[in-house]
């Protein structure tokens, strides 16, 4: 009899495993599909930057990098902001508007070398419309606001150029706003010139972004503008108490409340809490020392400090407990995807280490019980219905003054 039991449990157990992996893989199958099916936008991805550093040619699969023509098809992703990302240091020698000026080449270059593959989109309707002819929609955000150079004409000189969002500052405070990495606040938030950037932004139909601002400028900035804003790539600060680059709930609730979006950063340091405090610590210790990340001595370093300190990567988990929690907080219409692809070196996720893996998130977010309209709202629903109502807030704006 306890035979015939044990044999009776052994098969209700391989049963049961078998029904597990028959459902998990076509959970798999159904966000392959989903991540072909759907239009997938990601607000920051740093190629520009990238490809100033070492030119590849990113029509073919590339050896470095987490972008390429062939695994952003993978993935599935229609839509990625080229980033014209400016260093802080950059403003004070007066070099910022030229070097966005040369990225924002490099992207015209990226379409005119490769015109079936790559398209420059400057609207909603753009990126839809490319994304029905299958090509890969390469819509441009510039990251820092030093490139303004305190001039207003230079906001319609890079509407102009192609660019529909301006993350206000990065690493530094600068003359637009404070910087959340930059303990030395000048304005309390927004510089008297930075409210004309804001008003001027939503008359030009630009995408306010308030990620890396000090939480005072975001405020501010919530405050003032007569369009929904975006944090292009932010992660919540739920994960990484007291680390003011991430978005607060407050601070969620108030961006959802303007109709706004945060888009979901993938680096590891943005979704995982201990990663970001032992991070933080080796970032310390290299500016401590006067040591070059980037250098041989410098990269030895950083190697030896992530063995003796544990520091292993977040998970792809993370990065959905990330998402699931703005959900939570503000509903399923104020989040998306803003990976930071290209920016974050070697810390990225397991499971989500380029544009390739987007598939890995849709099986996940599947497996919370996200239905396929949520899924799309995410993928780009959410983020484009932002932009077009920043495009109609800049017509409407327009004709008031005309």
């Amino acid at each position: 009899m306890k035979k015939r039991y044990a044999l009776l449990w052994l098969l209700l157990g391989a049963t049961l495993a078998y029904a597990t992996d028959q459902n998990d893989a076509k959970l798999r199958e159904k966000a392959n599909h989903l991540a072909q099916k759907l239009l997938l936008v990601d607000t920051h991805v740093d190629v520009p930057y990238r490809m100033r550093e070492k030119v590849e040619d990113i029509s073919m699969r590339t050896a470095g990098g987490d972008f390429d023509y062939v695994r952003a098809k993978e993935g599935g992703l229609n839509a990625p902001f080229m980033s014209i990302y400016v260093p802080s240091e950059y403003e004070p020698k007066g070099l910022a508007k030229a070097l966005a000026d040369s990225l924002i080449d490099m992207v015209e270059g990226f379409q005119k070398n490769w015109p079936d593959k790559f398209a420059i989109a400057t609207s909603v309707a753009q990126v839809k419309a490319q994304f029905k002819k299958g090509l890969i929609s390469l819509p441009m955000g510039m990251e820092n606001g030093a490139p303004v150079e305190g001039k207003l004409e230079n906001l319609k000189h890079f509407y102009d150029r192609g660019i529909r969002y301006i993350t206000l500052t990065h690493g530094k405070s600068n003359h637009i706003c404070d910087s959340s990495y930059d303990p030395n606040h000048q304005w309390n938030g927004l510089s008297p010139f930075g409210r004309e950037v804001v008003a001027e932004m939503n008359r030009l139909g630009i995408m306010v972004d308030i990620s890396h601002v000090s939480d005072s400028a975001f405020y501010q900035v919530i405050r003032l503008t007569k369009a929904p804003v975006i944090a292009s790539h932010s992660s919540c600060r739920s994960f990484t108490p007291g680390w003011e680059r991430n978005m607060s709930d407050d601070m969620i609730k108030a961006l959802a409340k303007n109709g706004g979006v945060i888009q979901i950063a993938f680096g590891s340091s943005f979704v995982n809490g201990a990663y970001q405090k032992t991070e933080e610590g080796l970032w310390k210790a290299l500016v401590e020392q006067k040591i070059n990340p980037n250098s041989e001595e410098g990269k030895a370093f950083v190697k030896k400090y992530r063995e003796e300190h544990n520091l292993t990567y977040a998970d792809i988990s993370d990065v959905v407990a990330n998402i699931d929690h703005v959900v939570k907080l503000v509903g399923i219409d104020h989040v998306g995807f803003g990976s930071d692809f290209d920016g974050v070196g070697d810390s990225l996720p397991t499971g989500l280490k380029s544009v390739a893996d987007f598939p890995n998130l849709i099986y996940e977010l599947l497996k919370k019980g996200y239905s396929d309209k949520d899924i799309e709202k995410i993928c780009s629903g959410n983020l484009l219905r932002v932009w077009s109502e920043v495009e109609k807030t800049a017509k409407k704006l327009q004709a008031e003054k005309s």
